[in-house]
């Protein structure tokens, strides 16, 4: 939206307003509508700073405060809009018994406005874009498929079926990570009730000899005045960067994208991302495929629900490449994501006639990578979660009894 002012005269004398529109004529109509007077001019201009504030408010609120669908509900609603579509039912009076039926509020209103929105001659998918945050871009890839093969039940059941097995996994992650967080947390709470008991006590005893402090004691003496000191700070200042990252990531494309190349560096991160997006491709592409959508609307399609920003852009790379009249194979052996062993395949589908039940393979290949990671996700915290632990452990170790050793040896040498 922009902002325009108008000068109009009214009762002979000049007035200024302030509107907001899409373009010039969309602020001339609602001038004429929302305010009395001859319009004489209008001009766009910046918006107003406290129009700015307002509006970022507004955004940032919705971006930390507003919650997606509860998956269980989705997954429910999904399914039962699967089950009344394929008994003949029309989508708008099953999103309408939908909405009615649902208890959760933010399902009730995307079913509500679907309803709302197909009667006034939008389509599904059109709707459900507005609420992608709140669905999942695989929810629309999956809308989509369904409106272009005009079979929506089935398309709607292998949704919950790709929903289901999502939970799953998360499930299975969290499951994996409650262990390793109960144990650093017990950790940190722990090392924090030291620094800040323990310490000070050793504090005076320090001061009094006026000592050269070994580094351990001035690291722990310098987090004691800290936590101390600037604790509360320390504490609302990292709450406001997490709130403010989240809120970048989703409303910034270069933050998000340099965020993205920075978790694709990360051990473990990466793994859990690359695979657990390229499974999520696959699934949705061999779906498409298997309908019989041309390719290169499979893959335009296909990515759009990839919320990574560097392996969308490298996977939109096999689009253009499609587009251009170059292979699907050498399109993905471009992009430098897959193994030569999945390269193959796609060869060994694409020439054969039977890319459908290879990329099925494909899908099942990146379906037990990704489950293997979640089934020794134990095995692969643990290292890192005994070094935080032992390195803790040294730090107090050290900076409490080195400076003890050093007196003892300085009152016995006298």
């Amino acid at each position: 939206m922009k902002y325009y002012q108008a000068t109009l005269i009214v009762r002979g004398h000049k007035r200024q307003v302030v509107v907001k529109g899409t373009d010039k004529a969309d602020a001339i109509n609602k001038v004429k509508k929302e305010h009395k007077g001859i319009l004489i001019r209008i001009k766009e201009i910046p918006a107003p700073l406290d129009a700015t504030i307002k509006e970022f408010l507004i955004q940032f609120n919705k971006t930390v405060a507003n919650k997606r669908v509860q998956p269980k509900n989705l997954i429910a609603a999904v399914r039962q809009l699967a089950v009344m579509t394929n008994a003949g039912i029309s989508v708008h009076d099953a999103l309408n018994e939908i909405a009615t039926a649902t208890n959760d509020p933010k399902l009730k209103e995307i079913f509500t406005q679907a309803s709302e929105n197909i009667n006034a001659g939008l389509s599904l998918s059109e709707t459900f874009k507005r609420y992608k945050y709140d669905v999942g871009g695989i929810t629309l890839a999956m809308i989509e498929l369904g409106e272009q093969t005009g079979n929506m039940a089935d398309a709607l059941a292998s949704l919950a079926d790709i929903l289901e097995e999502i939970q799953e996994n998360i499930q299975k992650f969290k499951k994996a990570m409650r262990y390793p967080i109960m144990t650093l947390s017990a950790m940190a709470i722990a090392f924090t009730i030291l620094i800040m008991v323990v310490v000070p006590k050793f504090k005076s005893i320090f001061e009094k000899f006026n000592a050269d402090l070994p580094l351990p004691t001035k690291i722990l003496l310098g987090l004691e005045h800290i936590m101390s000191n600037y604790g509360f700070m320390v504490f609302i200042g990292l709450l406001l960067s997490i709130l403010m990252g989240k809120y970048l990531y989703r409303n910034n494309d270069e933050f998000k994208y340099k965020m993205d190349a920075i978790l694709l560096k990360i051990y473990l991160i990466k793994e859990i991302i690359f695979f657990a997006t390229l499974n999520r491709f696959f699934i949705v592409f061999t779906e498409l495929i298997h309908a019989g959508i041309p390719i290169a609307d499979a893959l335009d399609t296909a990515t759009g629900m990839i919320d990574n920003a560097i392996l969308k852009e490298k996977l939109e790379g096999v689009k253009l490449a499609v587009s251009r009249g170059i292979s699907l194979t050498q399109g993905f052996k471009d992009t430098g994501l897959f193994e030569n062993m999945i390269i193959q395949m796609i060869s060994a589908g694409e020439s054969s006639g039977q890319l459908d039940s290879m990329m099925r393979k494909v899908t099942e290949y990146y379906r037990m990578r990704f489950n293997n990671i979640l089934d020794n996700m134990s095995s692969y915290i643990e290292p890192i979660m005994l070094a935080v632990i032992a390195g803790l452990v040294l730090l107090l170790a050290l900076g409490i009894f080195m400076p003890m050793w050093d007196m003892a040896r300085a009152v016995k040498s006298h």
